[in-house]
């Protein structure tokens, strides 16, 4: 049965009282609440502070870091740090300097190689929806196709945290909505810019694809991810609303802007190849929440871990791991981005049940985990300082090339807030 933690935190309101009276004198200082022991505060810039901590898990001493940002201020923004593309990769650091961000983390997991799918090539492209400055750059794989922990019940790979037009940040689903239709003949799309579409489905690939192979896309099954590529496959590319090119197998290679490249398998395959070169085509897509009203400016994969303070039914509970972690507290206008040190160097991790009781120890009512192990990097820029530092220890110490993250800006630090 889920655990639910209280409304009231006196020893942590206590704790982040005295830290933020001493940090000013530049000490080390310690001090404690719920289980997390602070070292002193480090403003970033007005509403943008970093802690080290210490929590004990049931593992170990769990070393961690923490920014915690106020959304209520309007020279802050929180957006996606990614590469440009969806399938494109890189450091933390690397996209926080490009960005000129005040801080971040990495964010949601990514598809990498697969032994069963023995020269499919990796696409480097997240699980989830991914919105950037109010711009919809991908759908939600199936949950049978996605990496890294099993799905807590009643969450899928739809599941997003963002941060819509109110400035507040909130747990949310991310669901594509679209058709592809040919004069009297209409189709549901049942994909946009992912890894991995459903068995008879059609994708939709645009310039923010990237130019990653798309072949992965109709390999694995509803039910598994190893399941063997589909047959057949086709690809219909479409140019200022008519089909320019078509083709049996799925391409690779940079997309134009304003080109959409349709890739069918099974069923959908069946359907694309009634679309001959110069038949008139009508692709529709978007991105609907499906718990709140309002767009997204900005969202990010992530399955919940902790919900209205509650933390989820069946969180795996034995394995302790290096984890990345996001929430919200205050109405969803306090946000706390966190990484622990990697394994190699703290030898102790948390289990993800832990996890969430991390988050709400630090302040988080609702709470997401992130890709974790060698991909978990927290990043901070001084004030005035031109480049990011890198604060947590990643696994091997070695940063590991992402495929997106969460970034805190500064209006007057180059990317201006919404």
């Amino acid at each position: 049965m889920s655990r639910r933690w209280g409304r009231v935190r006196p020893a942590i309101t206590v704790v982040l009282a005295l830290g933020t009276l001493l940090a000013g004198t530049g000490g080390a200082v310690a001090t404690t609440g719920k289980g997390v022991r602070y070292a002193a505060r480090t403003a970033l810039a007005p509403g943008v502070d970093y802690r080290r901590f210490d929590y004990a898990g049931s593992h170990g001493t769990a070393h961690g870091h923490l920014l915690t940002v106020d959304l209520r201020r309007r020279d802050l923004s929180v957006d996606l740090l990614y590469p440009g593309t969806v399938t494109g990769r890189g450091t933390v650091s690397r996209l926080a300097n490009t960005a000129h961000a005040v801080g971040g983390i990495n964010a949601d997991f990514f598809h990498m190689s697969e032994t069963q799918h023995r020269g499919v090539p990796a696409t480097g492209a997240p699980v989830g929806p991914a919105i950037a400055h109010g711009r919809q750059l991908k759908a939600a794989v199936p949950s049978s196709q996605r990496f890294g922990p099993s799905l807590p019940p009643g969450t899928s790979t739809e599941n997003v945290l963002g941060i819509g037009s109110d400035r507040r940040a909130r747990l949310d689903q991310l669901r594509l909505t679209g058709t592809v239709r040919s004069g009297r003949s209409t189709v549901a799309l049942r994909g946009f810019n992912q890894y991995a579409l459903p068995q008879n489905g059609v994708g939709a690939y645009t310039a923010d694809w990237g130019s990653a192979s798309r072949r992965r896309a109709v390999c694995g099954s509803d039910l598994r991810r190893a399941d063997p590529c589909g047959r057949p496959t086709y690809e219909v590319t479409v140019r200022n609303g008519r089909v320019v090119k078509t083709s049996g197998s799925a391409g690779r290679g940079r997309i134009p802007p304003g080109t959409v490249v349709l890739l069918g398998r099974e069923g959908g395959a069946r359907f694309l190849r009634t679309l001959a070169p110069g038949r008139p085509v009508v692709v529709q897509s978007r991105l609907l929440p499906v718990s709140h009203r309002g767009d997204l400016r900005f969202a990010v994969g992530g399955y919940p871990i902790l919900r209205d303070r509650t933390p989820l039914a069946g969180l795996e509970n034995g394995t302790a791991a290096t984890r990345t972690a996001a929430g919200y507290g205050d109405g969803g206008q306090t946000l706390y981005l966190m990484a622990l040190d990697g394994n190699a160097e703290s030898g102790a991790g948390l289990t993800v049940r832990e996890l969430a009781g991390l988050m709400y120890a630090l302040g988080s009512d609702s709470a997401v985990n992130l890709d974790g192990g060698g991909s978990s990097t927290l990043v901070t820029r001084a004030p005035g300082a031109a480049r990011v530092t890198v604060r947590n220890h990643p696994t091997g110490g070695v940063e590991r090339a992402v495929a997106n993250g969460i970034g805190v800006f500064q209006a007057h630090g180059g990317r201006e807030s919404k």
